[in-house]
């Protein structure tokens, strides 16, 4: 049995570049039915907005569901308890190790389970996250994440990545870690490049956690360069190894914020230098801006942020992510992937109706993040949406619109309580 949905306004970007017939407005929009049955698309049938402008213009834009390419569900929602509140990273990073200290796993389960409800009712499908492996709750925050990873893989898919200091896969620990995360299906991770924390064994390190990914065929995730000084170190300390030796695993990095502050030609040689080493770069432009170049009594006038338009222009796939939710890092958030696009497009200074604008929310983070479906709708894919009470992208950035989301040709319930916008009124219960 198959149903047609009300007619929609979806970014080309998310549909079948192949398709010939889908008229694309001046907003990168095209209006259409979806036919959906036993979960999946159908079909498609686009509507000619010169022909049918009154419902062309009064469909709600709807996108498929986002994916979170970094998070710390283990940390999140703490802030409260271990606050920073100069907002610099030496306090963010005193408050953290704080926390870990006293981190228990019923804390982290019920931290993250609440992240994974918001993310899974915001409209996420895929989140990444991150994990203090190393503490007292070290192993116990992994397996907590292990444990949801399996309870939610009907709904969203959960990725893990072990957080450690780089220099821990010098060691034995280091080995049966990362041991332990091939086996769980996860990836190793490291930071490398926080300001005032660089070290002279740092290479061995990074040779080291190479070597362990080669071994037991594990992706790796680094932190990198998470800082508003010495432009790139990290990066180009990464591209020097990886020419030597590449693991032959996907690789990504995280932040890679004070590249941004590298002259156009070396970023633009350092961009095409890495584009054939790595998987992806994850952009984090809500942490970074809250805590990079901070001086007491001053707006800082450079603002360090991954290069996100150079990259992609270099062939580098770049995702946007949230990062840091009500954490020391970032006090604001809550896993909502819409007020995360809200917010980057003019921090970034994104366009959403071209697709280098929507991709790092979209197909490009389902890229790196190495996700199977790529968020494209074609006969065949998930009859997954999230349809916003916003008919452009006029009205998405000038207020959060109420959502309705689909998965699997089901509509969630909407919040309760919640009056329905007139655009998604025609939407079922």
């Amino acid at each position: 049995m198959s149903n047609a949905l009300p007619p929609l306004r979806i970014p080309r970007v998310l549909l079948d570049p192949s398709d010939p017939h889908l008229r694309t407005d001046a907003d990168g929009l095209v209006t259409l039915r979806l036919e959906v049955a036993d979960g999946r698309i159908k079909a498609l049938q686009s509507l000619d907005p010169q022909v049918d402008l009154e419902r062309s213009s009064a469909a709600p834009l709807a996108l498929t569901p986002l994916a979170e390419a970094h998070a710390h569900l283990d940390k999140a929602f703490t802030v409260e308890a271990f606050p920073n509140r100069h907002g610099t990273i030496a306090g963010a990073l005193e408050a953290n190790l704080r926390e870990i200290a006293q981190r228990r796993p019923e804390q982290v389960e019920a931290r993250a389970g609440l992240a994974l409800e918001r993310a899974w009712r915001n409209g996420l499908r895929a989140i990444r996250s991150h994990v203090d492996t190393l503490g007292p709750c070290g192993l116990g925050s992994w397996e907590v994440l292990e444990h949801l990873a399996h309870r939610w893989a009907d709904r969203l898919e959960l990725q893990r990545v072990a957080l450690v200091p780089i220099g821990h896969w010098c060691t034995g620990e280091g080995e049966e870690l990362a041991r332990r995360v091939a086996l769980s299906g996860g990836v190793l991770g490291g930071v490398l490049g926080l300001p005032g924390r660089r070290q002279a064994d740092d290479a061995e390190a990074l040779r080291a956690l190479l070597a362990l990914a080669e071994r037991f065929g594990c992706p790796v995730d680094l932190h990198i360069d998470e800082a508003d000084g010495a432009p790139a170190y990290g990066l180009r300390l990464l591209n020097r190894e990886l020419r030597r030796r590449h693991p032959g695993v996907p690789i990504v990095c995280s932040h890679a914020s004070s590249m941004g502050l590298l002259a156009n030609g070396a970023c633009r040689r350092l961009a095409e230098a890495l584009a054939p080493q790595l998987a992806g770069v994850v952009a984090l432009p809500s942490t970074n801006l809250w805590l990079l170049s901070r001086q007491p009594g001053r707006t800082p006038c450079r603002r360090p942020l991954a290069p996100i338009r150079q990259l992609q222009e270099a062939g580098v796939p770049v995702a946007v992510g949230g990062d840091n939710v009500q954490d020391p890092w970032y006090p604001g958030g809550d896993f909502d992937p819409i007020e995360l696009l809200r917010f980057a497009l003019p921090a970034a200074q994104l366009e959403p109706w071209r697709r280098t604008g929507l991709a790092p929310f979209t197909t490009a983070a389902a890229r790196v993040l190495g996700l199977a479906w790529d968020g494209v709708l074609r006969p065949g894919a998930p009859a997954d949406l999230v349809v916003l009470a916003a008919t452009g992208w006029g009205d998405l950035l000038a207020c959060t619109p109420q959502r309705r989301v689909l998965r699997a040709g089901r509509w969630l319930p909407p919040p309760p309580q919640q009056e329905p916008s007139p655009l998604l009124a025609a939407l079922p219960l």
